[in-house]
């Protein structure tokens, strides 16, 4: 095995990464306010869900084609797909939310290897002719450091997963264990889903998912709030 690609993998899909992903529960907390999640058994359907209808047509998706294009070298196929992410997150707490994370990924891995390629994206969002979504980010840089797409996606399904998993935890609130046990119980479900992202028809990229949205949304104007998104 590459260890230095496996080095790589585990660094940028690190949950913990300070890029502040602990700050936002992308809607979640609506839901656990309105009592549609509201233990074990409904926090996992919400996670898996996610995965499933929402991360894989949409963030999980643009990592893949951020990941072709960084390949290609292909820049402005890249601000394109920055644009298309943006104008599909309709919540602004959610696109907001996406290009903060995007900008610190660049702030930490840029420490640590000088891309080109970033370095043009990284221009083009000083100019504001980018937003640096952070599945944009993430596929470039798993791109660049030769991992593979497949454990690429996984490992961004991964880090998607537990970061909503510690939401739930917090927030319903459940114990530690069952947040382990629902991430156990998620391996297959992200396994699986890193395999259709690959597969997926471009014409898929972008399905909407109206209750997210509306729940993202609605989480703007809660009486309190825990998270930011």
């Amino acid at each position: 095995m590459n260890l230095n690609f496996l080095s790589g993998l585990l660094h940028l899909s690190d949950p913990t990464l300070p890029i502040g992903g602990y700050t936002h529960s992308n809607g979640l907390e609506t839901f656990v306010q309105q009592r549609i999640v509201h233990d074990r058994v409904t926090a996992k359907e919400f996670v898996e869900n996610m995965l499933q209808y929402n991360l894989k047509y949409n963030d999980g998706a643009f990592v893949k084609l951020a990941y072709e294009a960084a390949q290609n070298g292909d820049l402005e196929l890249l601000l394109n797909l920055d644009n298309e992410c943006n104008s599909l997150k309709c919540p602004k707490e959610i696109r907001q939310a996406s290009q903060k994370l995007g900008l610190r990924l660049i702030k930490i891995f840029k420490r640590r290897e000088s891309f080109p390629l970033i370095e043009a994206y990284e221009k083009a969002v000083q100019q504001r002719e980018a937003n640096s979504h952070y599945c944009i980010v993430f596929g470039m840089y798993a791109a660049l450091m030769n991992i593979p797409m497949y454990e690429a996606l996984l490992g961004f399904y991964y880090t998607s997963t537990a970061g909503m998993i510690t939401n739930a935890v917090k927030l319903v609130p459940l114990g530690q264990l069952d947040g382990q046990d629902i991430l156990f119980s998620l391996y297959f479900v992200m396994e699986k889903t890193a395999q259709e992202t690959i597969e997926l028809d471009r014409d898929m990229v972008g399905l909407c998912n109206t209750s997210f949205d509306i729940r993202c949304m609605q989480h703007e104007r809660l009486y309190s709030r825990l998270y930011m998104s």
